[in-house]
Order: structure tokens, then C-alpha cells, then sequence
């Protein structure tokens, strides 16, 4: 099942035996596509469905909060290395940090919820990352691959501006269509 434009963004998931536990869902995969560009594992098995279905509630949940602390100015390319230093860099530089301490960057991005994927399930164990900014009445999506390179991320990244009511609407039609599906599978 996708949701929106993979050429833009979209959500796509796939299960084929739904568990009662609403922590769980069923086992499957769920995909983040953004600028044509595909982030999680693609494997029926990939991961339990619950903790993606849980998340994007929580987006919707929290819509509009989802901000930065830093200005809308900055590449994406440069967000996404600040990003990663914060989080992986044993040996920071300085200037990695959007203008911001290493732990102010970090808490920022925790606090605000800006850190879609991952999201602590094997649904993203391929080293995908999306983070979420409600800028005003836009998301910006920013979405990249931690590679063992660092040479080699910004091929990975994508990155799109949408409007917040077309962002918010794709997640609230997959999170409504995929609770229907697991709800008719386990009838």
C-alpha cells in the first residue's frame, strides 16, 4: 500500500498476517519515500509494524510542533552532517552544530520530535534518517543514509518542501487505511 507520491513523498507499507497486539501490528515493512528516493528495509519481514504505525500517529498527534531551532536557512546537506555529528561523531569539530552546542543540538532534535527515522525498530536498519520541520504552513522533509563514508551521505539525501495540509493528509490516509487492513486481517 503507498500513500502520496513516491517523486515526492509518500508512505508505503506492506503485511501479509496481521498479530492482535496493537504493539505490534504484524510483521512486514514500511517505507519513507521522499524526492523519489526510497528509506527503510524492503523485506516482508523487515520489522513489526506497530512502532511505525505508532509514530506516524504521533506526528499527527503533534502537528505544527515538529520545530528547529536553528533557521530555516541552512542546506539540508549541512543539517543532515550537524545531524549525524551530534549523534555519531566520537570527535566533533566545533562548527558541526547549526551554530549550537553538540547536547543543545541533540536536545533540540529529541525534544521537538524532529527525528522520524529512526525510530528504534529494524524498519530503518538499512542507516536510513528522516528528520520533520513544520516551518510556518510547510514540512520540510530532510532524508539521507548514514554511509560508512562520510563522503557518500549527500548522494543519499532528498529533500522536499511541502505544503503542512498535503504532508499531514498523507499520513493521516495511511494511518487510517493501514488500522482498516490490520483490522480486517485479524477478523
Amino acid at each position: 500500500m503507498i500513500v502520496g507520491d513516491p517523486g515526492c513523498f509518500a508512505l508505503e507499507s506492506e503485511f501479509i498476517q496481521a498479530v492482535p497486539r496493537l504493539s505490534q501490528m504484524a510483521p512486514g515493512f514500511f517505507i519513507i519515500h521522499v524526492g523519489g528516493k526510497a528509506y527503510g528495509v524492503r523485506e516482508p519481514d523487515a520489522s513489526m509494524l506497530g512502532r511505525s504505525f505508532h509514530e506516524v500517529g504521533d506526528r499527527l498527534n503533534r502537528q505544527g510542533n515538529h520545530s528547529a531551532v536553528f533557521g530555516p536557512e541552512h542546506e539540508g546537506c549541512s543539517i543532515a552532517a550537524a545531524y549525524l555529528a551530534s549523534f555519531y561523531c566520537e570527535e566533533p569539530r566545533h562548527d558541526d552544530f547549526l551554530g549550537l552546542s553538540q547536547a543543545a543540538l541533540r536536545e533540540a532534535l529529541i525534544s521537538n520530535a524532529i527525528i522520524w527515522a529512526p525510530d528504534g525498530d529494524e524498519a530503518f536498519d538499512d542507516g536510513s534518517h528522516v528528520l520533520q520541520f513544520d516551518i510556518g504552513d510547510k514540512v520540510r522533509i530532510i532524508a539521507f543514509k548514514n554511509t560508512e563514508d562520510p563522503a557518500d551521505m549527500p548522494e543519499t539525501l532528498a529533500e522536499q518542501w511541502l505544503d503542512a495540509d498535503d504532508f499531514y493528509d498523507v499520513l493521516e490516509r495511511w494511518h487510517r487505511l493501514f488500522k482498516r487492513r490490520w483490522e480486517r486481517a485479524l477478523a
